[in-house]
């Protein structure tokens, strides 16, 4: 199926999870905050959170440093 992941299209296999597509991106769940078709998708339930086809997600994630 076909998502769009800040702003570029993935294709990813039916039924795929936000952790899912985390684990394929090589992210960590604890440092990425998620916006699923513009709604905040808490940590506790990304791996419960099905993706669908031409979903929207956008992914911010913190860097450390200074």
């Amino acid at each position: 199926m076909k998502v769009v992941v800040n702003g570029e299209e993935r294709l990813l296999e039916r039924g795929a999870s936000i952790l899912d597509l985390l684990d394929l991106l090589d992210l960590n769940s604890s440092t990425v905050v998620v916006e699923l078709n513009r709604e905040i998708v808490r940590q506790p339930v990304l791996g419960d959170t099905q993706l669908n086809e031409e979903d929207c997600i956008e992914l911010i994630h913190f860097v450390g440093g200074g």
